[in-house]
């Protein structure tokens, strides 16, 4: 019985604090629970108000629907009756037309040759100088041709009237010299002087006109001997003045404008580069050499044509120290003097012939100089087609010209090489032909006593 009590006595201690927990966890359900209410009650009031907003939503698309179903009605209406008036008035203008035609009969084919007519007349006046002088005819034409195409327009008799007046006026102004001002590139305001459709001139200087922008331009190389003329001209107010023309184009003529395109003697040159330079150099020495050696042999054959004429012989010349060997060897035997002069003139054969092998070589290099300039010149200009193509068969002759200009240099240096040697070589063996001559009198003397 003790046992039991004290069993239940600890029994009783374990449960109170369990009973205490059990409360606590009840009033927290309890919140709990009365969260979820209050939770279930605010998402009821949201979904309602959400559901009277789609219901007030749809209501406003229907409206809307409905007023756009009744705009595509109206409109629909609208584009009915529009294709009827387009259709009458399709049959309206249609009969306009044959009205128009009927009326108009032969005049329609007057008016197709007027527009042919004005166009030819605006081709021509847009390459021609005088349009320097009269800038607005293309826009006239230009107007009176979209005018004359059109079904609504036609022209009036004061512009067909405007047509023959510029057609006239071109023909007259083509025979007269005028001048007027106009701007000159830069310059706005420059007196210049048209020589009827051939040039442009003013202040000496030939103009261009540029048919594409209408404007006038001074040719960036002028003529040579021309400025002063074209400077009379101007100056002059009557009479007759001599004056240089180019009567190959209507635009300020071609002939001057190729001129811009070809290089002058300076340029060609230096189209040469390195190798050119290098031929040229060689052209130079070339040059100044032979007329060194010119000079020489001229000296040389004057001192032995002076030797000729005295009967003492002296140092200072070739046939001279040739006489004086044969005096010093006044007791030797014809067979040694024969050797004795020989060697005398296998001496003066050096001085004689100096430089003359470096001509003859300058003659047979320049030619491989230029040949070589011309190879690396064309391997440019395959490397420059292989890049951009060979589409501009003027930029391909110009690459062509300027690989050839050394050939050119390396012959203009050989031929007059090749001929100062000619020259020179013969003055040499001629001299030597002397001193050989002289010598064999020498031994005919010797051999005779």
């Amino acid at each position: 019985m003790r046992a039991l009590a004290r069993h239940l006595v600890v029994a009783g201690l374990m449960l109170a604090p369990l009973t205490l927990m059990a409360a606590d966890e009840l009033l927290s359900l309890d919140e709990l629970l009365r969260q979820v209410k209050q939770g279930r009650a605010q998402d009821a009031a949201i979904n309602k108000q959400r559901e009277q907003a789609f219901i007030a939503e749809k209501a406003l698309q229907e409206e809307r629907l409905r007023e756009t179903a009744a705009e595509i009605a109206q409109l629909e209406a609208k584009s009915d009756a529009l294709e009827q008036e387009f259709n009458a008035n399709e049959i309206l203008v249609d009969e306009k037309r044959q009205q128009r035609d009927a009326r108009l009969g032969s005049l329609k084919e007057l008016f197709g040759h007027l527009t042919a007519a004005a166009a030819d007349l605006r081709s021509r006046f847009r390459s021609s100088i005088t349009s320097s002088q009269f800038p607005d005819r293309e826009s006239f034409l230009s107007d009176l041709i979209k005018k004359m195409n059109s079904d609504t327009d036609l022209p009036s008799l004061e512009e067909i009237k405007q047509v023959w007046f510029e057609m006239h006026r071109e023909l007259t102004e083509s025979a007269r010299v005028v001048k007027y001002k106009t701007a000159v590139g830069t310059q706005l305001d420059r007196e210049i002087v048209r020589i009827g459709l051939f040039n442009l001139i003013s202040q000496g200087d030939y103009l261009a006109y540029d048919t594409d922008s209408g404007s006038v331009s001074v040719l960036p190389r002028q003529p040579d001997g021309l400025s002063e003329n074209a400077r009379t001209l101007q100056a002059a107010s009557s009479g007759f003045s001599a004056v240089g023309i180019d009567p190959t184009g209507a635009a300020g003529g071609g002939f001057l404008k190729a001129m811009i395109n070809s290089p002058t003697l300076t340029e060609r040159w230096n189209q040469g580069r390195v190798v050119g330079y290098i031929i040229t150099g060689i052209g130079v020495f070339a040059l100044v050499f032979a007329i060194w050696r010119f000079f020489r042999l001229t000296s040389i054959s004057n001192q032995i044509t002076s030797q000729l004429k005295r009967d003492q012989p002296t140092e200072n010349n070739a046939l001279g120290r040739i006489l004086l060997v044969a005096e010093n060897s006044a007791t030797s035997d014809p067979n040694s003097l024969e050797l004795k002069l020989g060697e005398a003139i296998l001496k003066e054969g050096p001085r004689i012939n100096a430089g003359l092998s470096l001509l003859k070589i300058i003659a047979m290099v320049a030619p491989l100089l230029g040949l070589l300039g011309t190879v690396t010149g064309m391997i440019i200009v395959f490397q420059a087609i292989t890049i951009y193509g060979a589409g501009d068969p003027k930029a391909m002759a110009g690459g062509i010209s300027s690989a050839l200009v050394t050939t050119v240099l390396g012959l203009i240096v050989a031929i007059p090489t090749l001929l100062a040697h000619t020259v020179l070589n013969t003055k040499a063996r001629n001299l030597l032909h002397i001193l050989r001559e002289q010598s064999a009198g020498i031994l005919a003397q010797r051999a005779g006593h």
